[in-house]
Order: C-alpha cells, then sequence, then structure tokens
C-alpha cells in the first residue's frame, strides 16, 4: 500500500537535489514536489565537505557538459548568492607554474579557457608576486571569475525556497527500492512506500545503486575517492591571498594539491586523493567490508591502478605522511611549514566508471520512462547546479505539466 503521493520524488538532499527540487518548484507552481535525503541533514555529503570554490570552467574539454555547465553555471550561482544574501567572492585565483616543464602544459591551459569563454590572462613572475607574493613561480595564468562560496548556505536557501511554495524535504530517509514499470512509480524507502509520476535521483555516492533499481545505471559505478584537507593555522593565512593552484596532470582526473582560501577567511590546503574504503570513507579506519570486495572485483580499477601507480602511491605517501603533504604544498608557497598544518575534515568524491573501466570525464545523466539519473557529478558539479537543474527540468518539461 503506498503511503504517500507526490508528482516527483527526488533522492539527494545535496545541491543538485535541492537545485532541481527549487527549480520544478518555481517553474510549476503546484507541482508536488518531495525530497528524500537518507541523512538527517542537508548536504551532508560531497555539497558540505568540498572547498567552496566558484570553478570558472577553466580545465573542460571544450564544448563537454563540464565546460558548458561551469560557465553558464557559476554565473547563475553568482547571481542566485548576489538575490539571496548569501555571502560570496569573486576573488580570482591563479594557476602556477614552478618548473619549466610546465610551461607547455600552462599554455595549453590557457587556449583551453579560452575556447570555453573563460577570461584568462598571463601573469610573469613580477605580477605573480603583486597578486601572491608568498608564492614561488615562473609564470602563471590568473583566472579573474573563479569565486568562493559556502554551498551549505545555498542549500539551506534552496531548500527554504522549495518548502516555501510546497515541497517537502523529509530527512533521514532511505530508497530500498523503486519500481517504474507502471503509469506511476513507486519508491520504497525506510518510511514507507512513496508514489510518483517521477523519480529523480541525485544521490551522489549511492547515485549508482538508485539507478540499479530502475535499471537505468548502464553497468557505470561510484568508484569513491577520499580527499584530505590540512588548513593553514590562524597566524599562517597571510601566506595566501586568494586560490593558488598547480598546472594540473592531463591525464590524470584530479587538479593536485592547491590552496584555497575560504568564505569564513580559513585557507584550506589539499585535497589529496586516495581510494576510500567505504562511500562515506572520510578516514582510512571507515572501512566497509562489502565496497571493498567491490573494489577487489572492479577490473576496470585495477585498469586504474595499472595506468597510475606511480601517481597513486605518490597520493597515498602524502596520506600517511603530513611531511610529504607539505612538501607539495611547498613547491607553490616555500614558507609553508609542517607545524603550519592543521587538520580539516575530509571530502569524499563520487567519480563515476563505465563498464569498460575509464574514469568518466564528463557529467552523465541517463533516463527511463519515470526517472531520472545524475550518475556523474564531481566537481565542478557544486558550481554548476542551477544550470544542470534547470537542465533536468527541461528534459521533463512535457512531462511535468
Amino acid at each position: 500500500m503506498v503511503d504517500q503521493q507526490a508528482d516527483v520524488v527526488v533522492i539527494g538532499g545535496g545541491i543538485l537535489g535541492l537545485a532541481t527540487a527549487e527549480r520544478m518548484t518555481q517553474g510549476y507552481p503546484g507541482l508536488r514536489v518531495a525530497v528524500i535525503e537518507a541523512e538527517p541533514e542537508l548536504a551532508f555529503h560531497q555539497t558540505g565537505r568540498n572547498s567552496g570554490v566558484l570553478h570558472s570552467g577553466l580545465y573542460y574539454t571544450p564544448g563537454s557538459l563540464k565546460a558548458v555547465g561551469a560557465v553558464a553555471g557559476r554565473q547563475k550561482m553568482v547571481e542566485f548568492c548576489v538575490e539571496h544574501g548569501i555571502d560570496h567572492e569573486v576573488c580570482g585565483k591563479v594557476v602556477v607554474a614552478t618548473r619549466d616543464d610546465e610551461l607547455e602544459r600552462l599554455d595549453a591551459l590557457y587556449e583551453r579557457g579560452a575556447q570555453n569563454g573563460v577570461a584568462v590572462e598571463h601573469v610573469d613572475q613580477a605580477r605573480l608576486a603583486e597578486l601572491e607574493p608568498y608564492c614561488d613561480g615562473i609564470r602563471g595564468i590568473l583566472v579573474p571569475s573563479t569565486g568562493i562560496v559556502s554551498y551549505r548556505q545555498v542549500c539551506q536557501k534552496l531548500g527554504d525556497l522549495v518548502t516555501e511554495r510546497g515541497g517537502e524535504i523529509h530527512l533521514g530517509v532511505k530508497v530500498l527500492g523503486i519500481d517504474d514499470r507502471g503509469d506511476r512509480a513507486t519508491v520504497l524507502t525506510s518510511a514507507g512506500e512513496w508514489g510518483t509520476r517521477l523519480v529523480v535521483n541525485c544521490a551522489g555516492l549511492r547515485s549508482d545503486q538508485v539507478a540499479r533499481m530502475a535499471a537505468a545505471s548502464e553497468g557505470n559505478r561510484i568508484v569513491p575517492f577520499r580527499g584530505e584537507y590540512f588548513e593553514l593555522a590562524p597566524g599562517r593565512r597571510h601566506l595566501v591571498n586568494n586560490l593558488i593552484y598547480p598546472v594540473p596532470d592531463p591525464s590524470f582526473p584530479f587538479l593536485g594539491v592547491h590552496l584555497t582560501r575560504m568564505i569564513d577567511g580559513a585557507i584550506h590546503a589539499g585535497p589529496n586523493a586516495v581510494l576510500a574504503l567505504a562511500r562515506e570513507g572520510y578516514r582510512w579506519r571507515d572501512v566497509d567490508i562489502s565496497q571493498v570486495r567491490e573494489h577487489l572485483g572492479n577490473r576496470g580499477l585495477w585498469k586504474l591502478a595499472r595506468a597510475y601507480w606511480r601517481t597513486g602511491a605518490g597520493e597515498i605517501w602524502r596520506s600517511i605522511s603530513k611531511r610529504a603533504f607539505v612538501t607539495a604544498l611547498q613547491r607553490l608557497v616555500p614558507d609553508i611549514q609542517i607545524g603550519d598544518l592543521e587538520d580539516s575534515p575530509s571530502g569524499v568524491r563520487a567519480q563515476a566508471m563505465s563498464p569498460g573501466g575509464d574514469l568518466l570525464d564528463d557529467f552523465a545523466i541517463t533516463t527511463t520512462t519515470r526517472s531520472v539519473h545524475v550518475l556523474n557529478a564531481p566537481s565542478p558539479a557544486a558550481t554548476a547546479a542551477l544550470h544542470i537543474a534547470q537542465a533536468v527540468v527541461d528534459q521533463l518539461d512535457d512531462r511535468l505539466l
């Protein structure tokens, strides 16, 4: 017996789920929208545990969903913050080459940014010293449109808007199954069954598991990677003005250890990226035996390990050696010392892997007759959230009327 009814059930109370619910309640007055979140609060995982960057769209393949979404989404997010009085700052960032062998990649990154419509500027050593006096680089690029924000605050406002317009948010409710074979879908949860016209899956770290319930995963699976952070002690925050990034390795799916000023003034250092042993594995001791078994049986993960074993070994070493972490930071800011770093909470990135063992480089969305599944939405998904949400809603337009 169905306990509750809705027109749309959105699974996931992170920024994508909330943004989608907000777009629906704004664009379709009277639509009954229910958000179901397994945790006791909103933005509990990826959204509330990232570096709070408003990404510019610099890094992504021209024409990709990430490139288009970051550029358009950053503008939408800034406008949203201005409209609702959410603390944010468009402060800019520098990407810094510290060795001659990085200069070619730096120039390629400049060209990519220009192709994506991102304003970028070459900066020489003298200009870099003006922007970041303690940074030790031989050349860099300035990205003025990059900013910072608290995505938790954004989510709180999105949630408020949803409920003000008649939507519902249910916390501490886990999804156990989906049946979308009839003229309506049924979502089985730990608090009973929901009958609904449509289901939108924005479950992040659990998105592949939810998609499999509706036979919509297309064989993709989430591989969780933990991002480990430190932050600079308050007395050492003067070493970083805004955001300092290294030149990324284009063959590796992470940006490398960098320094980020947060909206509260703290300076985050990181993230280091290591394979997590649980979907919500924020510490080495967080181990889920079923996840470990999944890792061991994942041929794609073994393929990835063979391709990046040197890089992966370096990430693990930085995870267990604070001094090694400091050495990576000193490439950017030599004055940072081991005593300058204080512990900071880790995050876990929900990175999708294809059946062939490749990490999905772009956002990925699958559909069935009665459901939409956001299967890959790592960074810059928070920046692009309002853009992605509108795209999901536009895709469902004729079914929401």
